[in-house]
């Protein structure tokens, strides 16, 4: 664009100059005749010759075309100037794919003075407090047309901050104790977290009843949505689920347990809650029941979690442990070796636990790949599909002592993933990694 700027401004000093001799010509010409001083009245008014008028009439010319052209040139470059201009604008909103960085929002807060400022929360963590009325028309005030997801938590909008900056944001509609307790302990925790695996919370805000919280936007929404949703996982390759898996567990749930200090239990790790962006990097979510290790034992943590994916243990006597998320962790394995959901319906008043249905066959290496969700069947080598299997089988053994750290999980999976996605496993340069595009 700069480019532009600077060829349409030699343009005009160009035709500025040329204008300039132009007038200088003409002015030269007509001082060529001479007027007498002093003459009768009756003296005839002394003429310009033909030859030379005739020469000033084609100089007019000559500078009328010469204007015209320069002006119709100039006219055609800056309506091409500008088409391109904004083709570039458009271009860069539509390539905008990892949404709104908190290094974006804090360009976003020096031109949006006024409109939020940022807080430090309990700890050394701090979180952007964010205007309602902006975030209000980023969302077209909560239209049906920017809703990304629902839930029980309420809904999840795009919010378009800026022509190039989108984030999500879920608003919490729900005015009740726990609902409110739910809200500060995200705030609380993620605005102590910055994690590639976990979703970065960008900013809040409270408006009478109403409680925001805003994230960075996930352009390929959760991993529930790609493997039950309209694709049936069809954009989920064998490779790029075990990046997911290796994600979640790895840059994930690992560094909660044993980088967090003190520790940290999400408790309720499900498909739904493992975001993904647009090259399908996994992202867990949703930590409004997360509570630290060691506070798990305390009557006020009441027992929560989703069907499916709740440790035995927990939903008979409300122990709670790191391990109680290595189980859910397995859940989620099976879902992405099975392509099911962790609870499926038989009949009206019949449901069938995905765990109570594989088990017999993920132990049967002569059954096991007719089970596989048939996106990705026969594309794996059997002997990874074996090992990511015993994983799972691990993960969700009943007794929580027989369950592996979620760093054992970790270096089960590695060898498991391509390099190229993060692991260790290298592969011929024709092979297939992963899907990039929805």
């Amino acid at each position: 664009m700069n480019l532009f700027v600077g060829f349409l401004f030699v343009l005009i000093l160009d035709f500025k100059i040329a204008s300039i001799h132009a007038t200088r010509k003409s002015i030269f010409y007509v001082s060529t005749v001479s007027v007498p001083e002093s003459s009768p009245a009756s003296a005839p008014i002394p003429s310009i010759p033909s030859s030379m008028a005739n020469h000033q009439s084609k100089s007019s010319k000559k500078l009328v075309i010469t204007l015209l052209t320069a002006s119709s040139v100039m006219v055609i470059i800056l309506l091409f100037a500008i088409c391109l201009w904004k083709c570039h604008r458009k271009k860069a909103y539509k390539s905008n794919k990892t949404g709104m960085t908190k290094s974006d929002l804090n360009s976003f807060m020096t031109r949006s003075s006024g409109s939020m400022k940022t807080v430090t929360e309990k700890g050394s963590g701090s979180v952007v407090v964010m205007d309602y009325k902006l975030l209000e028309s980023a969302t077209d005030i909560f239209g049906e047309s920017e809703i990304l997801g629902e839930g029980g938590f309420g809904r999840v909008y795009r919010a378009r901050m800026d022509e190039n900056l989108c984030v999500a944001v879920k608003r919490l509609d729900d005015g009740s104790q726990d609902a409110i307790k739910e809200f500060q302990t995200e705030v609380d925790l993620l605005s102590k977290i910055q994690h590639p695996n976990i979703i970065t919370l960008l900013g809040y805000c409270v408006h009478d009843e109403t409680r925001l919280l805003v994230y960075e936007l996930m352009h390929n929404g959760s991993l529930e949505t790609q493997l039950h949703g309209p694709s049936n996982g069809s954009n989920l390759t064998w490779h790029c689920r075990m990046k997911i898996a290796l994600d979640t567990a790895s840059r994930g749930l690992e560094y909660l347990h044993e980088k967090c200090k003190p520790s940290v239990i999400h408790r309720d790790l499900k498909s739904s809650n493992i975001l993904l962006d647009s090259s399908f990097n996994a992202k867990l979510s949703d930590f409004g029941l997360a509570v630290m290790n060691g506070a798990q034992n305390k009557n006020n943590i009441k027992l929560s979690g989703t069907l499916g994916y709740v440790a035995p243990e927990y939903l008979l006597d409300g122990k709670l442990t790191d391990k109680s998320d290595v189980y859910a962790f397995g859940v989620v394995l099976l879902e992405l070796l099975l392509g099911k959901r962790p609870v499926e319906k038989l009949a009206a008043s019949q449901c069938q636990s995905i765990i109570t249905w594989a088990m017999p066959q993920l132990t049967d290496r002569s059954k096991l790949p007719n089970i596989i969700d048939p996106v990705i069947r026969h594309t794996m080598d059997l002997k990874h599909l074996y090992q990511v299997a015993a994983v799972a089988v691990l993960c969700v053994q009943p007794e929580p002592s027989y369950r592996p750290l979620i760093t054992d999980v970790l270096h089960s999976l590695i060898p498991l993933v391509p390099v190229e996605l993060g692991g260790s496993l290298k592969l011929p340069k024709t092979s297939s990694l992963v899907v990039t595009h929805p």
